[in-house]
């Protein structure tokens, strides 16, 4: 992908489909978070608008915000797994390579070495989001192993807390005591520490939230992708709630993932001291950016 490479030429523009040419228009190829970004959703072509989640779905909401926030979507790849999340992620304008249960990880990681090699002047953004079970489940060794070896890429899960997709079956992060419909004792163990196994494998940008707050949200994705540049592996742990198995009605699905914030998903963030570096240079530059571009318009008014 590239910007190039998703402009059509003029002279076939007339013939491609409506949604393909307001995608290259008005969509958010080769433009600022300004002017398509998370605080204008709904004002731009969006790169994921329709999905086949349950309504209500948060991680739906989340995902599409994810799409909204990539710094440089014409030059990002997304991987994934089996999953519900995989459903909307499928759906976006942006590459996504689907691979088998759990090995999204390693698959991210000859990617991301990959286009270091074939284009070493230009930056391509890997990303894989995957569920609770094909993360920090059955994807676990693969996951721990990327981030141990120190691969550049941006690991987001969207957690659950159950394998939504395949019945209701308790996973590693379901919480310890949760009732579930194939877990109907309440599951006995503990929910496992995510952003403590990701930071003692060696991320060096680490974040556990519940993504009420957009602009937030979104700042949190950007410095991931960031820092993940430059850096090494960093790790996003978004709680995603499924209003299905966890009967959560559809009215109540923001409250309750803001409840959730008060406890086990507490804003939590973690960077090195290179992370830091990255994310105050970057920012200032976007300020700086942001700054001139408003001087320009008041001139030119």
């Amino acid at each position: 992908m590239s910007l190039k490479y998703v402009t059509p030429a003029k002279v076939f523009k007339r013939y491609l489909p409506k949604d393909y040419v307001e995608l290259v228009d008005y969509g958010p190829f080769g433009k600022t978070q300004e002017e398509a970004g998370p605080q204008n959703m709904g004002q731009f072509k969006e790169l994921v608008e329709e999905h086949p989640m349950c309504s209500g779905c948060w991680m739906a909401y989340y995902i599409r915000l994810i799409f909204a926030s990539l710094p440089c979507p014409e030059e990002t790849v997304t991987l994934g797994t089996a999953g519900c999340g995989r459903l909307a992620i499928s759906q976006a304008a942006v590459p996504f390579i689907y691979g088998n249960y759990g090995d999204q990880n390693a698959m991210a990681s000859g990617l991301t070495r990959a286009f270091r090699l074939r284009f070493p002047d230009k930056t391509k953004d890997v990303i894989t989001i995957a569920g609770d079970g094909g993360t920090m489940d059955i994807g676990f060794s693969m996951t721990m192993h990327s981030w141990i070896r120190g691969e550049k890429f941006t690991t987001i899960m969207l957690d659950n807390e159950v394998y939504g997709n395949t019945g209701g079956q308790e996973s590693g992060m379901s919480p310890k005591g949760a009732v579930l419909k194939m877990a109907p004792l309440g599951k006995k163990g503990e929910k496992m520490p995510a952003t403590d196994l990701a930071i003692a494998a060696g991320c060096v940008y680490v974040v556990r939230m519940s993504p009420t707050n957009i602009k937030k949200a979104a700042q949190i994705i950007r410095r991931a992708i960031f820092v993940a540049r430059e850096v090494g592996p960093t790790f996003i742990h978004a709680y995603t709630s499924c209003n299905i198995e966890y009967s959560i009605p559809t009215e109540e699905v923001f409250a309750d993932a803001k409840e959730k914030e008060k406890g086990r998903f507490a804003f939590y963030e973690y960077m090195t001291d290179a992370s830091k570096e990255v994310i105050e240079r970057v920012e200032g530059e976007e300020k700086a950016a942001k700054k001139a571009l408003k001087a320009a318009r008041a001139e030119a008014n």
